[in-house]
This record gives structure tokens, sequence and C-alpha cells, in this order.
């Protein structure tokens, strides 16, 4: 199959990780519809490949998405969001909440790690938000930019933020609108992990290369839909619903091996995908 050819992002496989990096540098990666689409789509592409175990989202050049295009704002017509909204499901099989326009990171059965290599803006702070984890330059800086420029708590923000940094950390960044520096941003849990800017993409690539060298596949997948489906359960459904998992976990080909690559003391060979 060939690789499609992207106008505003770029899409790459290695070592079992793919890497989507939004691609307009000169622009600060401000998000135009073009790569709105183009992300959803090597998105999908990374989700369906058997090859790709994790899946890494980071920009080009100085910043990682500065928000939208301002461009695209002074031109833009409130219809264009409804129908944008109507975009079909990324999973039918998942939840109604994890098939909306931008909130369908959590149907993806693989881990997202957004690389954040700069400033993290608006709709750009909304995509991090649905990454699994956060990795950070310590020279980025975040925003939720949205009551500057007269607008709301876009794309399910408002449900997202306060879950990651609670609700009094997240009413004081969308009501303020303020820059974040990025050891606030680990200090309030907006990110996971700070490194300096030459040390990034080292880190978060051997964390990458650890999940995809080291971890059942067939787990990171439960696991993860696991804990996007505990908001909507009681402790009781949630635990009924592990049980059953178990039970079928304990009977897979990666249970088996990863309890034969602890006692022989090698690393597993996972085949799940």
């Amino acid at each position: 199959m060939s690789t499609p050819v992207y106008q505003d992002i770029l899409y790459d496989v290695a070592d079992r990780i793919a890497t989507i990096t939004l691609n307009r540098p000169d622009r600060m990666n401000a998000w135009t519809p073009v790569m709105e689409r183009e992300v959803r789509q090597a998105m999908e592409a990374a989700a369906e490949d058997p090859d790709v175990r994790v899946i890494v989202l980071t920009g080009a050049g100085r910043g990682f998405c500065a928000g939208a295009d301002m461009q695209v704002l002074q031109t833009i017509d409130p219809s264009d969001v409804r129908r944008a909204s109507s975009l079909p499901p990324f999973d039918m099989n998942r939840r109604p909440d994890w098939q909306t326009r931008y909130a369908f990171y959590p149907a993806i059965g693989k881990p997202i790690i957004g690389m954040l290599n700069g400033a993290t803006a608006g709709i750009g702070l909304v995509h991090a938000l649905y990454c699994d984890v956060r990795f950070a330059a310590d020279s980025a800086v975040f925003t939720t930019a949205f009551a500057r420029r007269g607008l709301i708590a876009e794309h399910g923000i408002s449900w997202m933020l306060p879950r990651i940094v609670g609700h009094a950390n997240a009413l004081d960044l969308l009501l303020s609108a303020r820059r974040v520096s990025a050891d606030e941003a680990l200090r309030i849990g907006l990110v996971n992990r700070l490194y300096s800017a030459d040390q990034l993409r080292e880190q978060t690539y051997a964390y990458a290369r650890d999940l995809a060298d080291n971890v059942s596949p067939a787990s990171m997948r439960v696991i993860k839909r696991q804990l996007y489906d505990v908001p909507f359960q009681t402790l009781a459904e949630a635990t009924i619903e592990a049980n059953r998992d178990m039970v079928v976990s304990l009977g897979s080909d990666d249970f088996k091996e990863g309890v034969a690559s602890f006692v022989e003391k090698r690393p597993p060979q996972f085949r799940s995908v």
C-alpha cells in the first residue's frame, strides 16, 4: 500500500512507532482544515497498521501547535463548525463520547504520546490533552487561548482538562487564558515529564520504544479502554468489566509469553496487535 502524500503533516513509521508531525513550522504549526483531515487520516493509518504499536504526535520547528490559523479564523463561517461536527465516527464500536470531531484519540487502541516541543495553544492544547501522555520541552509554553479570542472552551476541553489538572486549575486556565510555563504545567499535571529541548526527542522515543518492545499490545489496548471508560462507570461496573477482561488475558498467548520471558530472563516477544 502506498503512503499518502500529505500537505500539512509528515508521517513516518520506524521501530514500530508511528510519528505524526504537524508540519507548518513557518506558522508555528497553526491548525488548518487540511491539517485536521490529515491528522485524522494518519491516526487511522497508525491504528490499523499491525506494525505500529505506539504513536507519537509532535510539531516541526519551534512549536507544537500555536492554535488555529488566524487567517482561517477571520473567514470562518459558523455553519462550517456544525458541518465539521458531523464527521463519521472514528470507531462505531466505541462509545459516542469518543466519536466527536477531535475526541477520537481514546478510540485508538494504541498509546499516543504528545511530544510537545514548544508553544501549545488553543486547538493545539486540545490535541495535546487527547494524547494519553504528554512529554514537553522545558521551554514550552501553554495556553487555552479561547477566552482571549472571544471564544468558549471548545472541542471537549471543558470535559478533558479538569480530569487532567483538576476543576480549579481548569477554571483558572480557561477563564484567564494566561500563559503557563513548562514548570507549572508539570506541577499541575498538564504534562507528565519535562526534558531539555535537546533531550526531548531522545527521551520520548526511549519511552515509546520501551512500550513497543516490552509491553503487550493487547494489554495496552485493554488498559487504555478501561481508563477512558471509567468516568462513565461505577466502581462495581469497572470491576465487573475488569474481571471479564482478566479471564480473557489469562488465556492469551501474551500472558504465557509475559510469564515465560520473565522466568527465562529474556525480552518478551509479544505477538498480539
